[in-house]
């Protein structure tokens, strides 16, 4: 069962600076868009999407989760309204 929790509509557009992050696939997270774990203990199998960052740069996470180029909102909230 692959349930996806839709907690925005909106992506989140973020200063990143390099690291390791991890974004929340199944939307359960309480520290959007980045993954807490919370899919561990919710009815989902979606994990998090690993992302390495090399360099500082602004960047687009998906908070809608219905992207079809995860972590990255591709457009997909506003085909969906």
């Amino acid at each position: 069962m692959k349930k996806v929790k839709v907690d925005c509509e909106e992506s989140f557009k973020i200063l990143i600076e390099p690291g390791r992050y991890s974004w929340c696939a199944c939307g359960y997270s309480a520290d959007q868009p980045y993954c807490d774990n919370a899919h561990r203990t919710a009815e989902t199998e979606l994990k998090s999407i690993k992302e390495v960052v090399t360099e500082t740069r602004i960047t687009t996470f998906c908070g809608c989760k219905l992207t079809s180029t995860p972590p990255f909102c591709d457009g997909s909230q506003a085909e969906n309204s």
